[in-house]
């Protein structure tokens, strides 16, 4: 009994310090005066209507945004062929481009990069847009190619080999029967993607520099200039994104197996 409770304690103790961070910068994002200063002096919703009234943070958010959409689909179609060539068939060059696609985001971003930056300036395309969009969508494709891989996991093969008995072709299989079954999959390892990118600074800093300013070089940009509580409210949208996406992948896909728990049958 003791020792039950000494463990909720711990865990809320833990959870209560996990979450003291953003309590003090939502509190911060509503202040009433431009300053950081928490407990807020005073009541205002004005920084978030900053956010969109501002032409630097509205190009910034739109940035962000868009880039986040093409990296996360550029992943995704990057993830869904290897993963189901390494479904209908486990090869050694499948496994070698597998680890591959997962060593990006294994490595420390820092690595990856630094890689980039050589990659890109060597190209002559330093600074353009597509380059923060496609490094991006390297750095993430391990999120799809494991969620999707997962997805892959979950298809009884019995239900594929019905199908190919009665005259269905790979196309028809792939078309009616494995894509349905593995969408929840493939939008969760999108939404990873999606998020992850949205807050991603040090990939984006090394392909565009300053040339282009997603929200968090324009974070990084603004803090030159002094503080304001538009930074925070910048910080709660993409935190309150976050738990909206991730909310939808709970609601609509398996959120536990995602997370790596066991299914029934998986440890038998």
């Amino acid at each position: 009994m003791i020792g039950t409770f000494l463990t909720r304690l711990f865990f809320a103790a833990v959870g209560l310090f996990m979450a003291a961070p953003i309590v003090v910068i939502a509190g911060v994002s509503i202040n009433e005066k431009r300053s950081l200063t928490f407990p807020p002096e005073g009541f205002s919703l004005a920084w978030y209507g900053q956010i969109f009234a501002d032409d630097g943070w509205r190009g910034a958010l739109t940035t962000s945004v868009l880039i986040a959409l093409g990296a996360a689909t550029i992943a995704v179609l990057i993830a869904l062929p290897i993963a189901y060539a390494l479904w209908r068939r486990v090869t050694a060059i499948g496994r070698a481009v597998q680890l591959l696609g997962v060593s990006p985001f294994v490595l420390p971003p820092v690595i990856t990069a630094l890689g980039a930056l050589s990659f890109w300036a060597t190209m002559g395309s330093y600074g353009a847009w597509y380059t923060v969009v496609i490094s991006h969508a390297i750095f993430f494709t391990s999120l799809p190619l494991v969620t999707i891989s997962l997805g892959f996991q979950t298809i009884d093969r019995e239900v594929t080999e019905a199908a190919r008995s009665m005259g269905a072709n790979d196309r028809t299989i792939l078309t009616t029967i494995v894509l349905p079954m593995i969408a929840p999959y493939i939008v969760s390892g999108f939404a990873f993607a999606f998020v992850l990118s949205l807050n991603e600074y040090i990939v984006a800093y090394m392909t565009v520099g300053f040339t282009l300013e997603t929200v968090p070089i324009k974070i990084f940009n603004a803090l030159r200039y002094g503080y304001t509580p538009t930074m925070a409210s910048v910080s709660i949208l993409f935190v309150a994104v976050a738990v909206v996406v991730f909310g939808f992948v709970a609601r609509f896909g398996d959120l536990p197996r995602l997370l790596g728990a066991w299914s029934n049958g998986d440890g038998k």
